[in-house]
């Protein structure tokens, strides 16, 4: 079907991008890009052809790749004058004829018969008349559902997954939801266990079922899914600067040599603060850095001691992300919730990942449930207001709870698995997904590639670490976990995202240890095990000879 379309902007756009033109990823092989900005940027690399400023390389020209699965994918044409083209795919060229058949309009045509896994190649050629143009966009694969078996797994193997968490769900870990998806296809979504086990410390004799729709407190996971998303999206359109001093966004964050204090600093932890600090416990009046309120906390910003001098080593600190989540709300001009639901989850058609749900008008009885007994951790931790109850729906994490409103850079995101790996497969994508761009793949590379100080880390993201990704996992991998008991692997060399969601700490606190669950010795809740099972899976089954 061809659809006409406003394309008359298209020449008016390409005048315009002799001027401004800027390729959308860092890298020689991008044909012409429109500006970032452009109601025609969405997708992937989308090229005006032939190119504004053509390479004097004839072989070079009008030429460039995309991302794609075989048998999938689609390629919107926006035509202003031209008669005839010639657009191949993979060197097989595309029936088109019906595209151009107007001089002004647009049309998509499904290009599945000639794409492969991996990188496609794109060629727009013989463009006519000599005065016409053409816009291509390609948008980015979205996910499907498909057979285990199609992408490469052993159903055999990959049912040993399935073996031994329910064997440890027998033994009483509560519960967990566990999404695969590789190759672009979802070939695992299962619900194990238990929502909820517990009503405060009585048992439940019929404790709801786990569902694939449950949703979980992501701890953690927040920093990687809403600060870290933000700012790839605010660094790729230009509005931050990671080595830009924190203070050129908080004008406040001054004093003790803060002032020196880069983006990327506080993104790598190690910006000199430690760990955590308790804004919610009265005994922080005595330092000044009492709140309980998400306004006074971030009065109080430039006034958290530094535990180290920045720059010197990295150390894991909710510190650093409670203060990027500020930052994005400085830049953004809106609270972090908003932004990142409005701005990313949203376009993406993600309606179960967000901040504060219970106010936002979910019930309680989607959430997987967390402490058996609120922050009092079996009655042993006490402190004024403190929450006995148990908790669904409302974010785990003290700081967040009492002293930010529930949202927060470093925890307060609820998700299902399914939005997570949305996200996931945006990333594997480069970027983006469909018609929407989060970034372009010179920000993530940026973001994704390992420290220069910590080879464990990213720009914040997680990387080499067995005991969460197993032994397995490529040297691209990234994700995160979170204390709840969330895991997220996103792996680019085997094109993997894995999706471990569970409710570990829905259990008795150890005798031994007030921060430490009986749930601690499962398997399930440690997931370097359950990522190992998943990649042998596939790795120990090569095609047959």
């Amino acid at each position: 079907m061809f659809i006409r379309c406003a394309t008359r902007t298209l020449l008016a756009l390409y005048t315009t991008s002799l001027l401004v033109y800027a390729p959308l990823f860092a890298e020689p092989k991008i044909a012409h890009a429109l500006p970032l900005n452009s109601t025609l940027a969405a997708g992937q690399n989308p090229a005006l052809f032939p190119e504004p400023e053509p390479t004097s390389r004839v072989l070079a020209r009008s030429r460039q790749t995309f991302k794609g699965y075989r048998g999938r994918g689609s390629l919107i044409i926006e035509n202003a004058g031209a008669t005839s083209a010639d657009i191949y795919v993979n060197g097989y060229q595309v029936k088109a004829k019906t595209a151009l058949g107007q001089p002004d309009g647009c049309a998509t045509i499904d290009i599945g018969e000639y794409t492969v896994d991996g990188i496609n190649t794109l060629k727009v050629l013989n463009v006519t008349p000599a005065s016409a143009h053409v816009n291509v966009r390609i948008p980015y694969p979205e996910l499907i559902w498909g057979e285990p078996t199609k992408v490469g797994f052993s159903a055999e193997k990959l049912a040993k997954v399935d073996s031994l968490i329910n064997k440890e769900i027998a033994e009483g870990f509560p519960g967990a939801v566990l999404l695969i998806a590789k190759n672009g296809q979802i070939v695992k979504q299962k619900a194990y266990g238990y929502q909820q086990k517990y009503d405060g410390d009585r048992l439940l004799p019929n404790p709801p079922p786990m569902t694939v729709d449950t949703l979980f407190d992501l701890a953690s996971n927040t920093k990687m899914f809403a600060v870290n998303l933000a700012l790839q999206k605010l660094v790729s359109e230009g509005r931050v600067q990671i080595d830009d001093p924190v203070a050129k966004y908080i004008s406040d964050f001054r004093g003790d040599g803060r002032e020196a204090i880069t983006l990327r600093q506080v993104i790598t932890h190690s910006a000199g603060f430690a760990p955590e600090v308790h804004f919610f416990d009265p005994k922080q009046k005595e330092k000044g850095l009492y709140s309980r309120d998400q306004a006074v906390t971030r009065a109080l910003l430039p006034k958290i001691p530094l535990a180290y001098r920045p720059g010197e080593k990295t150390v894991y600190s909710d510190t650093d992300y409670i203060i990027l989540g500020f930052v994005i709300e400085a830049v953004s001009g809106h609270s972090l919730d908003s932004y990142v639901e409005t701005e990313i989850y949203q376009p993406l058609g993600l309606n179960h990942i967000l901040y504060n749900p219970i106010a936002k008008g979910f019930r309680p009885d989607r959430f997987a449930a967390t402490e058996r007994l609120g922050n009092s951790r079996d009655g042993r931790v006490n402190f004024p207001g403190i929450r006995r109850h148990t908790l669904k729906g409302e974010v785990h994490d003290e700081k967040a709870f009492y002293s930010l409103g529930g949202v927060s850079g470093h925890a307060g995101l609820f998700s299902q698995a399914y939005d997570l790996a949305v996200l996931g497969q945006t990333l594997l994508n480069g970027g983006g997904y469909g018609s929407y761009r989060l970034c372009n793949f010179a920000t993530l590379q940026q973001f994704t590639k390992p420290s220069d100080q910590d080879l464990h880390y990213g720009l914040g993201w997680d990387k080499n670490n067995i005991w969460e990704f197993g032994p397995y996992a490529s040297e691209q991998t990234i994700g995160h976990t979170g204390w709840t008991g969330t895991v997220t692997l996103i792996d680019p060399k085997h094109d993997l995202v894995v999706i471990l969601l569970t409710n570990k700490i829905h259990a008795p606190v150890s005798a031994e240890d007030r921060d430490r669950f009986t749930t601690a010795k499962f398997e399930t809740g440690k997931y370097g095990s359950i990522m190992a099972l998943i990649y042998e899976a596939f790795l120990e089954n090569p095609p047959e000879r």
